[in-house]
């Protein structure tokens, strides 16, 4: 069993909650990834994906007009350490909290699905 106090990503978790109206969870990537792009979420993040997680999303997003990054803003790279993917409105504030977040936390390695809801 797994020592959830020791999980880095429960810290993102609970910056994100404090700083907006709710963080939801729905279980699978490419749903939550999906919910950005319909509206139904505000934005998404999560460490060590798979392309075929990702891959629909990400082009679901952009063809909405979010955005897709990584932490540092960098374009994201299927298959890559980390994902931030917003309605494009929110993206930088969430993208600086979440770098914020990843300089004061170890590097995360879990797989936890944490859309922001606003």
């Amino acid at each position: 069993m797994r020592n959830r106090k020791l999980s880095p990503n429960l810290q993102y978790y609970g910056d994100f909650t404090q700083r907006s109206h709710g963080v939801r969870r729905d279980g699978s990537a490419a749903l939550d990834l999906a919910s950005v792009a319909a509206g139904r979420f505000d934005g998404f993040w999560e460490f060590g994906l798979q392309k075929w997680d990702t891959a629909a999303g990400v082009l679901l997003i952009e063809e909405a007009g979010g955005k897709v990054t990584d932490f540092a803003g960098s374009p994201y790279q299927l298959g890559g350490p980390a994902i931030l993917a917003t309605n494009g409105l929110i993206h930088e504030e969430m993208r600086a909290l979440a770098l914020e977040i990843s300089q004061r936390v170890p590097a995360a390695s879990q797989r936890g699905t944490e859309p922001l809801q606003r």
